[in-house]
């Protein structure tokens, strides 16, 4: 998993000391800092000119090194500094000294005219809201109409939450350093960011790993290692068995969607198991998939004595209430793969402790699926789970309450385990948002872990696989071309995995 790691602004600033405890120095990092920037400017401005507007701190300092060197390359540098240079510190007064030019009052600049705005004026570790003559910069940056590089993180966004702290930088694009931090990928930040250059400064992977870092960005580097892979001698039994609960008729749909991506994401085999109304309108469109009756709790009990039955899903169309209550208990019992997902996770509103009694009763390894309206419902209450404020950690306390994985769904989808391990996908498109989509995503989910795969690495799988599809698709996509785009999806996976 080296190279996922996402760093919070507390782990990076470790990352930074580590390194220069090692013999590093602290000027020599922030030189190939802001060499990163010059390189990425170079590109954006073209003949420039470039104004750069640095602030009191080291992101100031990579500013000025910026400078320097897009000055020494040719181009026409202006720079202004928000706040008395003689203020400066450590690093940063080291940076500026090596600046020969003339330094302006970034309180009064004015970034219309130039090519290329470079944003140094605070990083991802801004201590307050920024308010004031800053505040009132950002906004003629903003309405300059010129492309803009932030350093680090867009003046203004909390690189931990992704969520702007008073006035904030609208970037073109962002350089930042050794590893991307929670707040680009977190919305409203990814979309603030533009698109994200991740820039060596000789920070060794070795020191990122010693700093423990348990969020990541979610992709085939997370998790590729544990996509199922077939032997020569692999057959239909060893791929797994899983079970979509299917809701009355007129309501079985979303479960035929599930079950459809179970079995493209490569089940062995999937069934279907439907209430008697339900039998017509399940046959009539079910060849490869399996059909069974079952009219509740009592029945998907003696269902599950087969054992070769190792992943259940809940919750797609099959309708809320006490009798949804019991399928989960029967199914949260048998101690198989479970993935949860909408009427399955509704029938729980304001029950979330009950949920979680049955989950770790019956030692299930399982996946939630909640969007936000299922997450706020089925939390409402919960102390330990807070109702606003980062997606990140709103969706690892829900992990750690339930007991379960949790993917809190979205443009900016949040994985997270019980033990605090999470990931946050970006590769989602608007194009999944249509009806049903959710419902083969836990399809997909529930596929894997009939598989093999560990909930963790099985969801986060899911996530990624589902928005490749989407991506894949484009415009006019419905939920039933998901499914179906799977075999190119998983086809350019393996590929990429060395696994052809």
């Amino acid at each position: 998993m080296a190279g996922t790691e996402l760093l919070t602004t507390d782990e990076m600033r470790r990352a930074d000391a580590a390194a220069i405890d090692a013999g590093t120095p602290g000027l020599t990092l922030m030189s190939r800092a802001g060499a990163g920037v010059a390189a990425r400017a170079r590109a954006l401005a073209g003949e420039g000119p470039v104004l750069v507007l640095c602030g009191p701190g080291n992101n100031g300092g990579d500013g000025f090194v910026a400078a320097r060197l897009l000055a020494e390359a040719g181009l026409a540098v202006e720079v202004a500094l928000l706040g008395p240079r003689d203020a400066l510190a450590g690093d940063a007064a080291a940076a500026a000294a090596d600046w020969t030019g003339p330094v302006a009052d970034a309180a009064s600049a004015e970034p219309a005219g130039f090519a290329l705005v470079i944003d140094a004026l605070f990083g991802a570790g801004l201590a307050r809201p920024v308010e004031g003559a800053a505040a009132s910069l950002i906004a003629r940056v903003n309405e300059a109409g010129v492309p803009v590089l932030a350093v680090d993180v867009p003046s203004g966004l909390d690189g931990d939450t992704g969520a702007p702290r008073g006035a904030v930088v609208a970037a073109t694009e962002t350089v930042t350093f050794v590893r991307c931090k929670p707040g680009h990928l977190l919305l409203p930040g990814r979309r603030l960011c533009g698109p994200v250059t991740v820039a060596e400064i000789g920070i060794p992977d070795a020191v990122v790993a010693g700093i423990g870092a348990q969020a990541h960005a979610n992709g085939p580097d997370l998790w590729g290692a544990a996509i199922p892979h077939l032997a020569t001698d692999s057959h239909k039994y060893m791929r797994g068995h899983a079970v979509v609960l299917s809701g009355p008729a007129h309501r079985t749909g979303a479960a035929r969607l599930a079950a459809r991506g179970a079995l493209r994401i490569g089940a062995g085999l999937v069934t279907v198991l439907s209430p008697a109304s339900a039998l017509p309108e399940n046959a009539a469109h079910l060849t490869a998939i399996m059909l069974s009756p079952c009219e509740g709790a009592d029945d998907l009990d003696d269902t599950l004595t087969d054992e070769r039955l190792n992943a259940i899903v809940a919750g797609p169309g099959l309708g809320t209430g006490a009798p949804t209550r019991d399928l989960v208990r029967v199914a949260s019992e048998a101690g198989r793969g479970l993935v949860l997902d909408a009427d399955a996770l509704t029938s729980f509103s304001g029950r979330a402790d009950e949920l979680a009694e049955m989950i770790a009763g019956g030692g299930a390894q399982a996946i939630a699926t909640p969007h936000e309206g299922e997450f706020a419902r089925l939390f409402k209450g919960v102390a330990a789970v807070p109702a606003e404020g980062s997606k990140l950690v709103r969706a690892r306390a829900a992990a750690a309450f339930l007991g379960a994985v949790v993917v809190l769904k979205g443009a900016d989808t949040v994985i997270a385990a019980p033990d605090g391990c999470a990931a946050i996908n970006a590769n989602g498109t608007p194009w999944l948002g249509t009806a049903g989509s959710g419902d083969v995503l836990c399809g997909f989910a529930g596929g894997l872990l009939a598989q093999g795969m560990a909930p963790f690495e099985a969801a986060a799988a899911a996530v990624w696989l589902h928005a490749a599809a989407g991506r894949r698709h484009g415009p006019g996509l419905i939920a039933e071309d998901l499914p179906e785009l799977m075999p190119a999806v998983l086809k350019e996976l393996l590929e990429r995995l060395g696994r052809t």
